[in-house]
């Protein structure tokens, strides 16, 4: 769950659940179409969910052992990075910058 609000004021909730391609709960199914376990799993978790508070947003994300990443999985994780992740990177280089150019005591360039 994000602490901060991702969207409308609403924090964002996800849960993750990984199925076994090959297991024989989902071989038929996955042997006629790709994905078709992650997408029963999601299915689930949207089951489970569905009396969630509305001041929640949430986002089932199922994989599978043996399949390859879902477009709105790359999209959901893209966006995860550019709200979370960039702005700590932002937050280092700065910092980083702000020593090089205006060195504290004991802090040292490099000759």
């Amino acid at each position: 769950m994000t602490l901060i609000p991702w969207r409308l004021g609403k924090s964002l909730v996800w849960d993750t659940t990984c199925v076994d391609t090959l297991a024989a709960l989902h071989i038929q199914a996955t042997s006629s179409m790709v994905g078709a376990a992650a997408t029963s799993a999601e299915q689930a978790k949207r089951r489970k969910y569905e009396k969630l508070d509305s001041s929640f947003i949430f986002v089932p994300f199922g994989v599978e052992t043996l399949g390859r990443g879902v477009r709105r999985h790359e999209i959901f994780l893209k966006k995860i990075s550019e709200r979370v992740i960039a702005p700590v990177i932002l937050e280092r280089t700065v910092t980083l910058t702000n020593e090089l150019v205006w060195p504290s005591k004991g802090a040292m360039l490099p000759s």
